[in-house]
C-alpha cells in the first residue's frame, strides 16, 4: 500500500512504540554509540558506508588508537591513513577523511561544525552522513535516510510496493521523528532495520534506489585495492611490478593507475609510483 497521507497521532504512537519496544529488548552495543565526540561519530559513519558493522568494530578502535582526533588525521601522510584503513575497502572514504580533516582544521580550527549544510560541504559527506552526525553528536532533530532506516519505512508503510522512492519515505521520517530524542530514535530505527534484514528478505531491495553490489572478485575495485595495498607496503613500485601484483592485463592496470592518479591517491616519479604525499 502506498502511504503518502499525513499520519494520525495514533499511527505515529503505534509506530514509535513498535520501534522503541524492539530497541529496549535488543539494543546493539556499539563503540561509537558510547560517545558524542563529533570526530569519532563522523569516523564511524564514514566507515559504515557500504560496510558491515562487524567489519567496522575492530577497525574503528585501531584507527582511533592511531588517529585519536581530527588534527592527527590532517597531519598524517595519506599512506599512513590507508595503511590503517586496509581491510575496510572503498578507499575513497579514507581519502575523503584525509581531505575533510585538513578542511576542518583550516576552516573551523579543528572543530567539526554542528550545521548540516556545513557538514554536507565537506569532502565525501552526503545528506545521510551529515544528518547522522547532527543527530548523534549534537542531538539535533535532523532528517535523513540511510539503508536501515529505509528498510524500516518500506517494511512498515509500503508492504505491497516495489520501486519506493526516498521522496515518499521522507515525509514519514519527518512525521515520526522523536525530536526530543533524535539520537536514540535513529539508533532504534537502525537496530530495527538490521533485525528486518536478518528475519525477512531485505526490504531495501524494494527501493527505487536499490542497486545490487557487483562481485568484488575480479572487479576494478579489487585492482584498485591491490595497487594501493602494494604501494602502502612498498612505495616506489614500477608499472611492471604493479601488473604482476594485480594478476591482471597491463591495459586494465594502466586504466586503474590513471584513475588513481586523477583522484589524488598516487603520484609518479620517473618510472615509479608512490602514495600521494598530501
Amino acid at each position: 500500500m502506498k502511504k503518502t497521507s499525513k499520519l494520525s497521532s495514533q499511527e505515529i504512537r503505534r509506530f514509535q512504540k513498535e520501534i522503541y519496544g524492539h530497541y529496549k529488548r535488543n539494543r546493539r552495543v556499539l563503540p561509537w554509540r558510547e560517545t558524542r565526540d563529533p570526530y569519532k561519530i563522523l569516523l564511524s559513519e564514514l566507515m559504515l558506508q557500504q560496510t558491515q558493522v562487524g567489519r567496522v568494530i575492530g577497525k574503528y578502535g585501531q584507527f582511533l588508537h592511531r588517529f585519536p582526533d581530527i588534527e592527527s588525521v590532517a597531519r598524517a601522510p595519506l599512506r599512513d591513513i590507508l595503511k590503517v584503513w586496509q581491510g575496510l575497502g572503498y578507499n575513497r572514504r579514507a581519502l575523503a577523511l584525509k581531505n575533510l580533516a585538513g578542511f576542518v582544521v583550516d576552516r573551523y580550527g579543528g572543530k567539526i561544525p554542528p550545521d548540516i549544510e556545513a557538514l554536507k560541504a565537506l569532502p565525501g559527506i552526503g545528506l545521510a552522513t551529515a544528518g547522522a552526525v547532527c543527530a548523534f553528536a549534537f542531538g539535533q532533530p535532523a532528517v535523513f535516510i540511510e539503508t536501515n532506516i529505509r528498510s524500516v519505512f518500506i517494511h512498515y508503510f509500503f508492504r505491497d510496493r516495489r520501486g519506493v522512492k526516498d521522496n515518499e519515505i521522507h515525509p514519514l521520517v519527518v512525521q515520526t521523528l522523536d525530536a526530543k530524542r533524535p539520537r536514540h530514535w535513529y539508533y532504534a530505527l537502525m537496530d530495527y532495520g538490521a533485525m528486518l534484514k536478518e528475519r525477512h528478505p531485505n526490504p531495501s531491495r524494494r527501493s527505487a534506489h536499490y542497486t545490487r553490489q557487483s562481485p568484488f572478485e575480479g572487479s576494478l575495485r579489487q585492482v584498485r585495492g591491490n595497487i594501493l595495498k602494494a604501494l602502502v607496503e612498498q612505495p616506489g613500485l614500477t608499472e611492471r611490478t604493479l601488473v604482476r601484483e594485480c594478476h591482471r592485463e597491463r591495459r586494465v592496470v594502466n586504466e586503474v593507475i590513471t584513475q588513481l592518479r586523477i583522484e589524488g591517491f598516487i603520484i609518479k616519479r620517473g618510472s615509479r609510483f608512490f602514495i600521494s604525499e598530501r
